[in-house]
């Protein structure tokens, strides 16, 4: 087996609540400035050097596919002679050296069965999973270097996300204080996993990874979660993907670490 772990993105679904923006493309080909999300998710992992990338593909994967096999003309200018046919690429900048697997798993797969799929794929003992919905500052050497230290099956990040609205305190009818967006009391997923092989073993049947399997791998004393107190965003809605875009355009892009490295 291999050392450096593989990366799984599972980018397969239908995005039901961004349907309406995200037609006719996919929610992984929704864009963050001039690229989409999914490319920022990828950028991320990259920059600390995981470069091996399995795609779980279902819902227009074939815009995904096409989108990366056209990669260079589509991140740069290029020539092309309608006649011969001939091209000449004029780079603009280094083209990604990422190793992708597109693997199909089905059109209304649920997320366990997805990566229940590509097991094949994996021949690292440890491998990253996460989806194309958040963007995160997360440390990723440290969310591995915690999950192999714990010697658990499954560790998820856990984050304290902000209340999308104003919290306010009431008493005998007046409004005693008002916050504006407060972080939230308790954590939640992430989305940034680092499983062992020992996982595919709790995906068995067409079920929400978020269900059954990790439910199981708690009440069994196997999920372990790295807590993540930095940038974290979810890209759910169309509010959200404004929120985000509206960041790039003021360069306050926190997620992107490979910019803001030193």
């Amino acid at each position: 087996m291999g050392d450096k772990p593989k990366v799984v993105i599972l980018c397969g679904g239908m995005g039901t609540r961004l349907r309406d923006y995200a037609d006719p493309v996919p929610k992984a080909l929704v864009r963050i400035g001039e690229m989409p999300i999914i490319w920022h998710v990828m950028k991320t992992y990259a920059h600390y050097g995981y470069t091996d990338f399995v795609l779980c593909l279902g819902f227009k994967g074939d815009s995904i596919r096409r989108y990366f096999l056209d990669f260079e003309h589509m991140t740069n200018d290029f020539t092309l002679n309608l006649r011969s046919r001939e091209q000449r690429v004029i780079s603009h900048g280094q083209v990604e050296d990422w190793r992708i697997t597109f693997a199909e798993t089905g059109l209304h797969s649920k997320t366990a069965r997805r990566i229940k799929l590509i097991e094949k794929y994996i021949d690292t003992e440890h491998f990253f999973c996460t989806y194309t919905d958040g963007l995160s500052t997360v440390d990723i050497p440290q969310l591995y270097d915690f999950h192999t230290r714990t010697g658990k099956v499954a560790t998820l990040t856990a984050v304290n996300p902000a209340s999308p609205f104003g919290v306010v305190t009431e008493e005998g009818g007046l409004v005693t204080s008002f916050r504006e967006k407060p972080q939230l009391a308790g954590l939640t997923n992430g989305g940034f996993f680092c499983f062992s092989r020992k996982v595919f073993s709790y995906l068995e049947g067409d079920v929400f990874l978020e269900q059954e399997p990790l439910t199981r791998l708690a009440n069994e004393g196997q999920l372990a979660a790295f807590r993540h107190e930095g940038f974290w965003m979810p890209m759910d809605t169309f509010k959200d993907v404004e929120r985000l875009n509206k960041m790039y355009d003021e360069q306050n892009v926190p997620w992107m670490v490979w910019r803001n490295a030193p």
